[in-house]
């Protein structure tokens, strides 16, 4: 692999994990990150640091439009019918269980991932992965842990967190996994990882440099979306004293081509993205600020230039959410509602947008105020709508909607 360092690790599940970041490709990262964290010192000053996100961009950017992942029906939409659910087996010795991201492979399983461990940001935590196969889960399977991932990086890797799984065009998946060298979430990076077998094993392809800050406080929740060309937008945030979300594009291999950052607010975080048209796309995000509303903004050039709308009226108390284009005239968003406005996460709900307005469609799960379903994810297989979250913090639950329609679907 010409002058890459190439080590390869097995972990206890026989999962592997393969690094090609070449020694000269990260003395170039290490570099170009000082540069520009002096450029941004010295005209912006430390406190606007954050801000020179938006020169990360090239100033010419290949012309790209968006791709629903599946076809949308013609028929209108009529509701979703509960038809399965259940909650993931959390492995042995691992009592907390986070973040849920789904895909479906090129051989037709669904594949979940999560964190899973004995707190938030532990040092035991590790990312686990269950295959659905006809109509059953498999047993959850160790992914990767941080030592395993460190090997793999070619150093310490202190903590790690939220994954991304996004299955491209070509059949590959690629992995994006939040993790730490030192420090909490503030010095967080994004590893991304790339399977050619249907995510039996992983290599480790790079750290995506994204920020000048060292390259650092950046962060993914929720997938990607797909391009015309077989690229995808992936939506990240970065999160320090500002928190303001953004999108990274990808060509079809896989390759970086451009960042930008989406909207002005800088209170915003873990964007959920959904394609209107081919070059319309809406981000939905995460409130931190004291509005505590569900925030949005719009492109109309497939991602590269963004403006803010005026917030939701859906309230939203610092919850990730997930959204989901179902039909020509069906926009879904799945959320948390807190009817007290203290931050409780006991009820989650699915919204749809109706003559411009988001109602109320069903309860996924409702419990007492000390109870939690928090960080949705959703992924449509034909007519189903699948639908992970977590369980109380304790499991990853998964249910299974039937979308009816006014006519026979697709």
């Amino acid at each position: 692999m010409n002058s890459a360092r190439v080590s390869k690790l097995v972990n206890a599940s026989g999962v592997s994990i393969r690094s090609n970041t070449s020694a000269a490709t990260k003395v170039d990262i290490i570099r170009l990150s000082r540069t520009r964290l002096v450029i941004c010192m010295l005209v912006l000053g430390v406190g606007a640091i954050a801000e020179c996100v938006r020169a990360k961009a090239p100033t010419s950017r290949p012309q790209t439009t968006l791709l629903q992942s599946q076809p949308l029906s013609a028929n209108k939409f009529a509701g979703l019918r509960l038809i399965e659910r259940s909650v993931l087996p959390n492995p042995v010795g691992a009592p907390s269980a986070h973040a849920s991201t789904l895909t479906q492979l090129p051989n037709g399983e669904l594949l979940v991932l999560w964190w899973a461990g004995s707190r938030e940001s532990g040092p035991d935590v590790s990312l686990y992965s269950a295959r659905r196969t006809n109509g059953r889960w498999s047993e959850a399977r160790e992914v990767m842990n941080r030592q395993t991932l460190g090997d793999g990086l070619g150093f310490r890797v202190r903590r790690i967190g939220n994954p991304v799984v996004w299955t491209a065009a070509n059949g590959q998946t690629h992995l994006f996994v939040v993790a730490t060298g030192l420090g909490g979430w503030a010095a967080s990076r994004i590893v991304h990882l790339v399977s050619a077998d249907a995510a039996k094993t992983f290599s480790v392809r790079r750290i995506l440099p994204l920020t000048p800050l060292l390259n650092t406080s950046v962060l993914v929740r929720n997938n990607p979306i797909a391009q015309a060309d077989n690229g995808w937008l992936l939506p990240a945030y970065f999160e320090l004293s500002n928190k303001y979300p953004f999108v990274i594009s990808f060509d079809a291999n896989g390759n970086l081509r451009w960042i930008s950052r989406i909207g002005r607010a800088r209170t915003t975080l873990q964007p959920a993205l959904l394609t209107r048209s081919p070059n319309e796309v809406h981000a939905f995000m995460r409130d931190a600020g004291p509005e505590r509303r569900v925030r949005q903004a719009v492109s109309y050039d497939a991602g590269r230039n963004w403006r803010d709308l005026p917030a939701l009226s859906i309230s939203n108390q610092n919850n990730s959410l997930a959204v989901h284009k179902l039909t020509d005239d069906a926009d879904l968003m799945i959320h948390n509602v807190d009817p007290s406005g203290e931050g409780s996460r006991q009820r989650l709900q699915i919204s749809t947008l109706v003559n411009s307005r988001w109602e109320s469609l069903l309860n996924v799960q409702y419990g007492s105020t000390r109870e939690e379903y928090s960080y949705p994810s959703l992924l449509r297989v034909g007519s189903e709508l699948h639908v992970t979250f977590t369980f109380n913090r304790q499991n990853i639950a998964h249910q299974v909607y039937e979308v009816e329609y006014t006519e026979s679907g697709p």
